[in-house]
């Protein structure tokens, strides 16, 4: 059994999370996704994330082995949006963003630890309304949303270049 535990990033981290990043670019690529086909997310990204204390890494025997960044606060993004729409617009609510697994994890069920760890980081803080998006084409991240109980909730457009169109997932849990 492995050691796994999440921390926040530090600076010294940003080469590994790079790394993360260019093997998820990689992988939504070979998948037929265009999303984090522009350039984003970048280093500077990655480094805004670090200072606002929204960056964590997923350690597994030492290793960084995920990246995720998780925003508590409101979304620009998420104001509108198509469908169903949000259930819970009245809390605050936490984002998960950038998310991301050493391509060597791989099928470890090492997301659904994360996720649930950084769901466990923002409840224990008193938050109980998390968001998420994805682009349509992302199979996998609808795939692992759904399974942690998240529900599509609509379209929304995101700040990117390109087909910036996401599908939105929620998730409310109870106090």
């Amino acid at each position: 059994m492995s050691l796994v535990y999440l921390r926040h990033a530090t600076k010294t981290d940003v080469p590994a999370i790079m790394t993360i990043i260019a093997e998820a670019k990689a992988l939504l690529k070979a998948d037929g996704s265009p999303q984090w086909q522009d350039g984003y997310p970048d280093e500077a990204a990655i480094r805004r994330d670090i200072m606002a204390q929204q960056s964590w890494v997923l350690m597994v025997d030492g290793q960084v082995a995920g990246t995720a960044a998780q925003v508590v606060g409101d979304d620009p993004n998420y104001h509108e949006i198509t469908g169903d729409g949000w259930q819970n617009n009245q809390d605050p609510y936490a984002t998960i963003h950038r998310i991301a697994l050493r391509k060597e994890f791989a099928g470890q069920h090492l997301s659904h630890y994360f996720f649930s760890n950084l769901i466990s980081t923002a409840y224990q803080a008193g938050v109980r309304n998390f968001r998420i998006d994805t682009h349509r084409l992302n199979q996998r991240m609808q795939a692992i949303a759904l399974s942690l109980g998240y529900q599509f909730r609509g379209i929304v457009h995101v700040a990117e270049p390109g087909d910036n169109a996401r599908r939105a997932y929620e998730l409310n849990l109870d106090d």
